[in-house]
């Protein structure tokens, strides 16, 4: 296993569009924030979804203000998923899904049990997936039922974070997939402290449980970014989380994990200097961009991309970063 080594990493550094190299992939954009949306852009990713489908998803602590509102999850799995399974994994923070029996309780205040069974992946136990090429970990500790799923779809609200700076597919993947007790403890804890990692070695360790995850669902993997509500504070926050300053832009998807994270940080970038501030030093403080700079490391994906515009004729817009303090996907 390589050297465990952060040095240089640079993860409070955005790299800009024009300073990336290699293949681009595509990513489809909508700014329709509806379930018509989530229905548009799923439409242009979903040929690799087959069989029995997860649908991970961050259904957030009681009352939380801006998680994807459940009416929106209810139609959009009405018409494009009706066989599909919410997953979810408890926490590793002692609160109210900490235990399976309160994460249901949750999952009821939050309306989800309104309409279907969240599949707790945790809830009997845990097994191994195999991290290839990690330096961190060989294996990481997830959910015993996820690997009875053929496809997943990651839906995710994305948004700043406490810890990671902001919280797109990969976090949703590589926290929320990780069981509450190993998996989660695997990536926060050090030196006998629960929240000992942070920065680098946090975003790379993240990194490596996503890996773990996708390189088993392979090519039956998806990934759905909803840039709405964007407060810098992630859903597990619930009601504390801080104000939201930052606009909505819409909605964004690919079968490429980084094209999907890192055309949403460059959303953000795109911002004026006022819209993007908040959630712009949230991801440099906390070291984020280590996030995608270590996926293109491991293989994960690409950095450049195609963005195409679903709401206007598949037109091919300018990469988020080519203009500055200019947002040309804003309706």
């Amino acid at each position: 296993m390589p050297e465990k080594t952060t040095a240089g990493a640079g993860g409070q550094n955005y790299i800009p569009y024009a300073e990336r190299s290699g293949p681009e992939s595509v990513v489809y954009f909508t700014r329709d924030l509806s379930p018509e949306g989530l229905k548009k852009v799923y439409e242009r990713v979903k040929a690799g979804i087959t069989g029995k489908t997860a649908i991970k998803l961050h259904t957030g602590e009681p009352h939380g203000p801006n998680i994807i509102p459940a009416a929106w999850v209810k139609e959009f799995m009405r018409t494009e998923l009706p066989e599909g399974t919410i997953i979810e994994t408890n926490t590793f923070y002692d609160g109210d899904r900490y235990t399976t029996e309160q994460h249901r309780e949750t999952l009821k205040v939050n309306g989800w049990a309104d309409f279907t069974t969240v599949d707790i992946t945790d809830e009997h136990g845990t097994v191994m997936l195999p991290v290839k090429g990690g330096k961190w970990f060989s294996e990481m500790s997830v959910g015993k039922s996820l690997p009875e799923y053929d496809s997943l779809v990651v839906l995710t609200h994305f948004k700043g974070h406490t810890m990671g700076g902001f919280g797109g597919s990969n976090k949703n993947i590589g926290i929320g997939c990780a069981d509450g007790r190993v998996g989660k403890g695997m990536i926060h804890a050090k030196d006998g402290n629960d929240w000992g990692v942070d920065k680098e070695e946090l975003m790379e360790k993240i990194t490596e449980s996503t890996k773990a995850v996708i390189d088993y669902f392979g090519e039956h993997v998806t990934y759905v970014n909803v840039l709405r509500n964007m407060s810098v504070s992630c859903d597990c926050e619930g009601v504390d989380a801080q104000p939201v300053v930052t606009p909505n832009v819409g909605i964004l998807a690919s079968v490429d994990l980084l094209a999907a994270d890192q055309a949403s940080v460059d959303m953000i970038h795109a911002m004026k200097e006022e819209d993007r501030h908040a959630l712009v030093e949230r991801m440099e403080s906390r070291h984020g961009y280590r996030q995608l700079s270590y996926m293109k490391e491991l293989g994960m994906g690409n950095d450049r991309y195609t963005l195409i515009d679903i709401d206007n004729g598949d037109k091919v817009i300018t990469p988020a970063v080519a203009v500055e303090g200019v947002v040309p996907f804003v309706g």
